[in-house]
């Protein structure tokens, strides 16, 4: 026995499924900025934890400074695994200068949205590198600068004995960022806004002391977001090549008392006046001021220098190495 065939035009049309809508942001784009001198001894192992990111949406820029060893072959090796790998030649000026020339290049590898996360050669992220981070800055606007920086976990060359970074306990800001930087460069990420005004901004020094210190002050000078994140998301690898090195322990406390009284946190001080003052139409007028006060704090007469400190405000983020401003004020080290 056939079935009827139903008469079509008297046949009710089905109901109307609702329309599923996902509430998930879509992923940035994260452009990675790389800066590699002679790195071959660890950067496979960095670039394998790239690989391995749950962040999946990353490409990668690098700008090698003249390398002489296998690091160039490392890079390729790794583009033909079909990873977005781009290589710039760097500037063969320093580290420093070596990022600062990515800031400067990255604009044309950027798509509207694009983060930016900065990366040392020879650390190991955690896979949960860049997901911590963009987690982290979601709710805020895009057009707002806002960046987020993480703690780390401190090795030795191996990758033993890790220790946890030092604790940040007091609030980021513009205050604190002009006499100490807590933005560790290897941990960075910028949203779409900070990326935006790094890049532009980075034209405007002659020179800066690292590329994670400007950035703390321009993303805060200008009324930025900066994000300080206790999660920690890489091995620090500690070195005889470390350029700057972790911050940590007695003896790099003592170490950075003696730099103060000889004469090279003063240095840097003036270093970071200079760019900012390059900069200083970017900066909102509270932090211009404060800017301003922190000059005055570094010169003229005793009582004007502590009057001024004292208007600034600045604090750095234990209560002893805030103490120590006022004495370095004091003997005109600041």
């Amino acid at each position: 026995m056939t079935a009827p065939i139903r008469n079509r035009a008297t046949m009710r049309p089905p109901a109307r499924l609702p329309q599923i809508v996902s509430s998930k942001v879509p992923e940035p784009h994260v452009l990675i900025l790389l800066a590699v001198r002679n790195g071959a001894r660890h950067l496979a192992a960095q670039l394998d934890s790239i690989a391995a990111q749950e962040h999946r949406r990353w490409s990668l820029l690098v700008s090698d400074d003249g390398s002489d060893d296998e690091s160039r072959q490392i890079l390729a090796d790794f583009a033909r695994c079909g990873h977005d790998v781009t290589v710039l030649e760097g500037p063969c000026l320093g580290p420093a200068e070596n990022f600062m020339s990515l800031f400067r290049r990255a604009a044309p590898f950027l798509t509207p949205g694009s983060f930016i996360a900065t990366c040392d050669q020879d650390d190991v992220w955690f896979p949960s590198r860049l997901r911590f981070g963009v987690e982290r800055l979601q709710g805020i606007a895009a057009d707002h600068p806002a960046m987020v920086f993480h703690k780390t976990l401190i090795t030795d060359e191996a990758l033993q004995n890790p220790r946890p970074s030092a604790p940040r306990p007091r609030k980021p800001g513009f205050r604190n960022a002009l006499v100490q930087n807590i933005a560790a460069g290897n941990t960075i990420l910028l949203n779409a806004g900070a990326s935006a005004l790094i890049c532009s901004a980075a034209v405007e020094p002659d020179c800066v002391v690292m590329h994670d210190w400007w950035s703390y002050l321009i993303v805060t000078g200008v009324g930025g977001t900066a994000l300080q994140d206790d999660r920690p998301v890489l091995f620090y690898r500690q070195h005889g090549r470390n350029e700057v090195g972790a911050n940590d322990g007695l003896r790099a406390r003592l170490r950075r008392v003696s730099m103060v009284y000889a004469g090279t946190f003063r240095a840097w001080n003036d270093i970071n006046l200079q760019a900012l003052t390059r900069s200083a139409h970017r900066l909102t007028p509270e932090h211009r001021a404060t800017l301003a006060l922190f000059a005055a704090a570094r010169r003229g007469g005793l009582g004007a220098r502590f009057a001024a400190l004292w208007r600034a405000r600045l604090y750095r983020q234990s209560g002893f190495s805030t103490l120590a401003l006022w004495v370095a004020a004091g003997f005109r080290r600041l």
